[in-house]
């Protein structure tokens, strides 16, 4: 059981799947943030800690069933139009990335509403509510996760301890990355455009329609370092003007 610790070939995967599992937790920490938004100040932190202690129990879980979780890859049926198969693992992601779509779409309504003054645009959450979405995504994330991991490692353990690296990274560095994003309304509208873009590559997904994560990576990171410029070059003006009202 603890022989892949003298192998080198488990080290290196191991760190290759750390690294990999804390970029697609990218999407996660994205998601999280916007639905831990909407609750009062004092419960954000109470969210994000359950949030990510459910979904690396789910992932470990996910693991523990390796064999459930790549017989959701095989077919349930087909689109013979398309000649698209369609498999548990699709279905789920289809009705995560419809989901985000939905979500992501009723948010930025209520943020340009918000904006132009209606009282009643935004509506908080309540914990319980929270909770839920949060737990439904996680099994979107999770499956995509775990079933990545299987098809870099082969020692379980290596690739529960990569999860819980994982997500202890994430747990760590979710409260900063969401004060940020409070704190500035243009990039909770950046953040929800890419919940927009996780929420097509998800539909996409799901439909075998597959392309280089990379892309989708690169292009959230280039549009927030443009809007961290953006927001370096915009602190002069706001230092001598004041805070807008």
């Amino acid at each position: 059981m603890m022989d892949w610790i003298t192998s080198p070939e488990a080290w290196i995967a191991l760190a290759t799947l750390t690294s990999l599992e804390i970029i697609l937790g990218v999407d996660n920490i994205v998601v999280l943030t916007i639905i831990v938004e909407k609750l009062p100040e004092e419960q954000r932190a109470k969210a994000r800690f359950i949030g990510l202690a459910l979904a690396l129990i789910l992932r470990v879980i996910l693991l523990l069933s390796i064999t459930w979780v790549m017989g959701l890859t095989n077919d349930l049926f087909r689109i013979p139009h398309f000649d698209i198969g369609i498999s548990g693992k699709d279905l789920i992601l289809l009705l995560g990335g419809l989901f985000l779509l939905t979500k992501a779409t009723k948010e930025i309504d209520q943020h340009i509403r918000h904006e132009e003054g209606h009282v009643h645009a935004k509506v908080a959450n309540t914990f319980l509510s929270a909770m839920v979405q949060i737990s439904l995504l996680d099994v979107v994330f999770s499956l995509d996760s775990v079933i990545t991991a299987v098809g870099m490692a082969e020692d379980l353990p290596v690739m529960v301890l990569a999860v819980i690296i994982a997500i202890v990274c994430m747990m760590i560095f979710a409260g900063r990355i969401g004060r940020f994003v409070t704190e500035h309304p243009t990039v909770q509208m950046l953040a929800l455009s890419f919940l927009l873009l996780i929420g097509v590559t998800l539909i996409a997904e799901g439909l075998d329609l597959h392309f280089p994560k990379g892309y989708i990576y690169f292009a959230m990171g280039f549009s927030l370092f443009v809007q961290i410029l953006n927001l370096r070059a915009r602190k002069p003006e706001t230092a001598e003007t004041g805070p807008d009202v």
